[in-house]
């Protein structure tokens, strides 16, 4: 029996869920505003694993929180990417404009191994009814080549939905994944 590979079953998926929703689907990108600090280099060379989410952010489909508590996909209105995967590459692109570190998403590419792994898990990750954007969860940063210490943190971030629908959801979460990268690269 053999086994498709993980990034061609989700490619198939959301090539379904695309061919589903018709001409009238919308794509939303998961943009950061480039970092205005900089700050210094704690990581050094960082493999990014990819992130965990909840199940339900794992969707194709932007997801709101409805006053009721009920987590509602928005119908047409679709992630440009597997949200796991541009999550991870959000992250590892951050840590970099904002440290200098070489965070690089997995599989790590280069002929030097990493010096760190980071693993994030993401507990919530939901536009509220309360008009925030809501992160939360924890992160590792353990050793590989090089001595050092376990780093483990919990983050819990809230950032306003300016506006409605989807495009405000994807900036809150942008800005959102941006300060959990400045939380990682400084260790805080």
């Amino acid at each position: 029996m053999t086994f498709a590979p993980k990034p061609l079953i989700l490619g198939t998926l959301l090539c379904a869920a695309l061919a589903g929703c018709g001409a009238n689907a919308a794509l939303y990108l998961v943009e950061p505003p480039a970092p205005t600090e900089q700050l210094a280099n704690r990581l050094g060379r960082v493999e990014v694993r990819e992130v965990v989410l909840p199940q339900y952010a794992t969707a194709p489909e932007v997801t709101v929180q409805e006053p009721d508590g009920a987590l509602r996909p928005q119908r047409n209105q679709l992630w440009a990417d597997a949200p796991s995967q541009a999550i991870t590459r959000v992250i590892a692109m951050q840590i970099s404009a904002y440290s200098g570190a070489t965070a690089v998403a997995e599989p790590w590419p280069l002929s030097d191994g990493p010096e760190r792994r980071l693993e994030i898990r993401v507990a919530q990750l939901l536009a509220g009814s309360d008009g925030a954007f809501h992160l939360s969860g924890q992160y590792f940063v353990t050793p590989v080549m090089s001595p050092g210490r376990d780093v483990a943190r919990s983050f819990n971030i809230s950032v306003p939905l300016n506006g409605d629908g989807p495009q405000a959801i994807a900036a809150a979460q942008a800005l959102a994944l941006q300060q959990l990268a400045r939380q990682i690269a400084q260790l805080k």
